[in-house]
């Protein structure tokens, strides 16, 4: 008797840990994502100078589809390309038949905004700073909420084909464009 009652408290215990909840994997540390020089993107605005042609030379903004719209060459590709890449691609437009060997020069005027949202303060949308981490940018969200889990957040980050997700600590870099989610802790 005492064999089968021990053999149905073995079945039970079997049975509750089977039905446990398994933890989620933790994603991996995207920290380390963004290697290689700066892609642009929608939101993004730019300084555009083509020397000796003050007319051309200016601020754009990427659009939603991805362009710069320049006068005498339209529409200029600059989603996903470097800003020297848009230099390359804006000189040998203008060297086709307005400008003889132009000289151009593109650098991040604004760069587009970073989202925090969860268990923040203030959730939404916020200007981007060079060298910010995500400590700062929960700073600059009004600070965690009581039921956040601070151990560290998830970022969406866009790559070079499809958008990332990872795990950052609080000094990780964030990046513009960074969608940061501040998860609520379970106790």
């Amino acid at each position: 008797m005492a064999v089968v009652k021990f053999l149905v408290v073995i079945l039970l215990v079997s049975a509750l840990t089977a039905c446990a909840k398994q933890p989620a994997p933790r994603l991996a540390d995207i920290s380390t994502a963004y290697a290689g020089p700066y892609r642009l993107d929608s939101g993004d605005q730019v300084r555009v100078t083509v020397f000796g042609q003050a007319d051309l030379s200016r601020i754009y903004p990427v659009d939603v589809s991805g362009n710069i719209t320049m006068p005498l060459i339209g529409s200029v590709p600059a989603r996903g390309r470097t800003p020297v890449a848009l230099s390359a691609g804006i000189s040998s437009r203008l060297a086709r038949n307005y400008v003889r060997n132009p000289d151009v020069s593109v650098e991040v005027q604004t760069y587009r905004p970073f989202f925090v949202l969860g268990e923040v303060q203030r959730a939404g949308q916020f200007p981007y700073v060079s060298g910010m981490t995500v400590q700062t940018a929960i700073a600059i969200a009004g600070g965690y909420t009581y039921r956040a889990d601070q151990g560290g957040v998830i970022i969406t980050r866009q790559g070079q084909e499809k958008p990332i997700r990872g795990y950052a600590s609080n000094d990780g870099p964030v990046m513009p464009g960074d969608t940061i989610y501040v998860e609520e802790r379970f106790f």
